[in-house]
């Protein structure tokens, strides 16, 4: 693999070579003949391009509110793809880094679990440090902040409003009796405990909410996919006992039942959850077509 690789540098001519651009190229031993190893460097070159050929395009959303007189524009940028990690988020922080250090954009954690580099990413709502980049060279990378938000600058949009809603849904356990965390355990059963699955994993990016057209035109009532999806997860804990009480907070028209089942949220949600079908069940208390379950750990453990 060594020797391979030294050619590839050879022939190609490049000072770096990511291999995660060339996976496909599946080597498990030195080809017999040189002329082999050259076809398949070849293959290579064709598919990704030299250091000079290997060039994408990154059309980006650019807003400066120190500028109050410049309208929002796009920005192109040349990223080397042989020299770029795999992944939207390495292009930004490439172009941050070497080209335009004014370029605004939130990141943290790199891998999916922190949400902050939620954004719009040819058309679609996603996070960057997940989105693969096209290495498609004739097509260029569209990026924009998440949409129908107030933008901060550049793809950082305004999530107060976001935060506020989640905050009004009361996002901890709830109980009736006085309690103090942690000095002792709240039981749930197995069963009890997969009905969180789906539900928990919610990483609050705000990927589903922005893509769901009955959220862009009424965020002032309608608290949106994420949110629901949150206030479901604590409904249906039973270790809470405030599901009556939650229920009544949103029993209005507009909280929960401007859903018009449109399914962007459920197609968006890059966590792969299902945001329509929590917003579902909560149509189904609220209506009485079903009710929750009652806490069965707790109330074995109470009789024993």
């Amino acid at each position: 693999m060594c020797f391979v690789s030294t050619i590839l540098f050879r022939v190609i001519g490049l000072s770096f070579i990511d291999f995660a651009m060339i996976r496909t190229l599946h080597v498990i031993s030195v080809p017999k003949s040189y002329n082999t190893l050259c076809l398949m460097v070849s293959d290579v070159g064709a598919r990704y391009g030299s250091t000079t050929a290997g060039m994408k395009q990154f059309q980006i959303y650019r807003y400066d509110p120190e500028k109050p007189n410049s309208k929002p524009y796009l920005q192109t940028y040349n990223v080397d793809l042989l020299n770029c990690g795999p992944m939207i988020l390495d292009a930004l922080i490439k172009i941050k880094n070497e080209q335009d250090a004014t370029l605004t954009f939130r990141r943290s954690c790199r891998e999916g679990i922190c949400g902050s580099c939620a954004m719009n990413i040819n058309g679609e709502n996603t996070l960057a440090c997940i989105c693969k980049i096209d290495t498609n060279l004739n097509k260029p990378a569209k990026i924009y902040p998440l949409p129908h938000m107030y933008v901060i600058k550049d793809l950082v949009p305004d999530m107060n409003l976001f935060y506020q809603q989640y905050r009004s849904i009361d996002p901890w356990l709830k109980r009736k009796e006085k309690y103090v965390y942690g000095e002792k355990q709240l039981f749930q059963t197995p069963e009890e405990r997969s009905r969180l699955d789906g539900l928990y994993e919610c990483i609050l990016c705000a990927c589903c909410s922005t893509s769901c057209p009955s959220y862009w035109w009424n965020q002032d009532k309608y608290l949106g996919p994420a949110i629901l999806l949150q206030a479901y997860r604590w409904m249906i804990d039973s270790r809470d006992h405030f599901c009556k009480e939650r229920l009544e907070k949103i029993h209005d028209a507009f909280s929960a039942f401007r859903c018009h089942t449109i399914l962007n949220c459920t197609k968006a949600c890059p966590k792969g959850l299902d945001p329509a079908k929590a917003i579902a069940k909560i149509k189904m208390l609220l209506t009485g077509l079903s009710s929750k379950p009652d806490p069965v750990a707790e109330s074995s453990k109470a009789n024993a």
